[in-house]
């Protein structure tokens, strides 16, 4: 039987390709991403929108998307610019990511099955793989930036496995925000290539069903983390520093 069979089915909509609008938005959230757009830079109107192919008025309403979800700042009189995550923030942002991160932690661990735990955690267990290949292989040092892309996929996909839609978008803004942490810290975007480790530990307490230890380990993670991105002396760490172009690279065109 078709869909316009189904008495309850005659008020459905046809299914509609991404929008113009959706798609600038994707576009403008992978430049800030990427570094592209960096923290604090303005946004110019005209250029950007000549730069994606657009008109003004679709990016002014995908901008205003990325306002509501904190990545751009509106100010009147001196127009738009990427959002900054001060020092200061820093506690509050991690602060969050553990609650969003441990409740996802806990609701996979508490599954009563360890098949179930290990197929939940497929996806995460993959990232934390190409994340140990990326830490551990003679490139390390040469590309810090894809292993702190391969860290904030496999935090994502932790959260993921939870199978809680709000945690995941959450958890999307959150990446956001720490990406924008780490772009715009003073110290520069700073990456641990040993955080593989830390890791493996975590995942291993996870399949093993002991989501509160799971959680203590990412809570000191954390901690870890505050107090290096804050200047705090700690133990030593192995770090890289990522390079970033300060002149940024212009937005493609739409499609292209």
């Amino acid at each position: 039987m078709t869909i316009g069979q189904q008495p309850w089915a005659t008020g459905m909509a046809r299914v509609q390709r991404s929008s113009t609008i959706d798609l600038i938005t994707h576009q403008l959230r992978n430049a800030i991403y990427e570094g592209m757009l960096m923290p604090g830079a303005p946004i110019q109107e005209a250029q950007a929108a000549k730069q994606l192919g657009v008109s003004r008025g679709s990016l002014r309403e995908s901008t205003q998307r990325l306002v509501q979800d904190g990545l751009l700042i509106s100010i009147p009189g001196q127009g738009l610019s990427v959002a900054q995550i001060r020092t200061e923030d820093l506690e509050e942002l991690y602060a969050t990511r553990l609650m969003v991160e441990g409740t996802a932690i806990r609701v996979i661990a508490a599954r009563p099955s360890a098949n179930e735990r290990a197929k939940r955690m497929e996806a995460a267990t993959a990232a934390l793989t190409r994340l140990e290949a990326l830490s551990t292989g003679p490139e390390a040092l040469e590309a810090p930036r894809s292993i702190g892309d391969a860290d904030l996929a496999l935090h994502s996909e932790t959260v993921r496995a939870a199978g809680n839609l709000h945690l995941t978008k959450y958890m999307a803004t959150l990446v956001m925000e720490t990406r924008l942490a780490s772009l715009g810290n003073p110290g520069g975007y700073v990456i641990r290539t040993d955080v593989h480790l830390a890791h493996r530990e975590r995942l291993d307490l996870v399949l093993a069903g002991d989501g509160n230890g799971a959680v203590d380990l990412l809570e000191r993670h954390f901690n870890d983390t505050v107090d290096r991105l804050t200047g705090v002396p700690g133990k030593p760490v192995a770090t890289a520093r990522v390079e970033l172009d300060e002149a940024g690279s212009e937005l493609g065109p739409i499609g292209a």
